[in-house]
């Protein structure tokens, strides 16, 4: 019964958990032909098992490196403007570069950054057990894959899902940064309401700066 509970927690885990990370595989990889598409999603997924393996061993430690979150979080904002800013260059006929290196790069920095929640949430799941462990990992990593796929599929037939999809990204950047323990300490009007409200203004003007950006140059 301990073994079927553990199961489930990690399932739903990964499923809550890997959402915004397949968001970006999927706003990456989309505008790649679909052999390479499928390719980046694969390797990208792939390569980042790696990543998340050792981010299991120091993930507890990354946390509480003052500075860390902080940094990550504005790389993730930075990578909704980039990649949003090139679907509205490429929705209207504009040469974007859209390389699978590219597309891969920008799959794993981004799995590297926001996959620490979901590493620690599967390893409290596991209860010391490696096999649990490994399960949720390779879990996390196929359900990203298939969410992956969908999320390009569904940006290709309807392209304002990429307003969507960055927001997701930007979202997760703003809340990642009030979390940081730099942050946490310094900003003294910081709390939960403050911390929400100020993480929804980012996210609508991080989108609507990548509109405005496209349309001036």
């Amino acid at each position: 019964m301990d073994l079927l509970s553990s199961i489930l927690k990690i399932v739903l885990i990964d499923l809550v958990l890997s959402g915004d990370n397949a968001v970006v595989i999927g706003m990456a990889a989309h505008r790649l032909p679909p052999r390479q598409r499928k390719f980046a999603i694969l390797f990208g997924g792939g390569a980042a098992i790696g990543l998340r393996i050792t981010l299991t061993i120091v993930a507890a430690l990354l946390l509480q490196i003052s500075g860390l979150q902080l940094v990550g979080g504005l790389l993730l904002i930075w990578i909704g403007f980039k990649l949003l800013k090139e679907e509205e260059e490429s929705h209207e006929g504009m040469k974007v570069a859209s390389s699978m290196r590219e597309a891969i790069l920008t799959i794993l920095i981004a799995d590297f950054i926001m996959s620490t929640d979901n590493v620690l949430g599967v390893a409290a799941a596991s209860e010391g057990s490696l096999k649990l462990l490994t399960f949720g990992l390779l879990l996390s990593m196929a359900i990203l894959m298939w969410m992956g796929s969908i999320v390009a599929n569904l940006i290709n037939r309807f392209w304002w899902l990429s307003y969507v999809g960055a927001a997701v990204i930007t979202w997760t950047g703003a809340t990642m940064i009030f979390e940081d323990p730099y942050v946490v300490r310094h900003v003294r009007w910081l709390n939960p309401s403050m911390t929400y409200g100020t993480s929804a203004v980012i996210t609508i003007a991080v989108p609507a700066f990548a509109h405005w950006f496209h349309r001036v140059r």
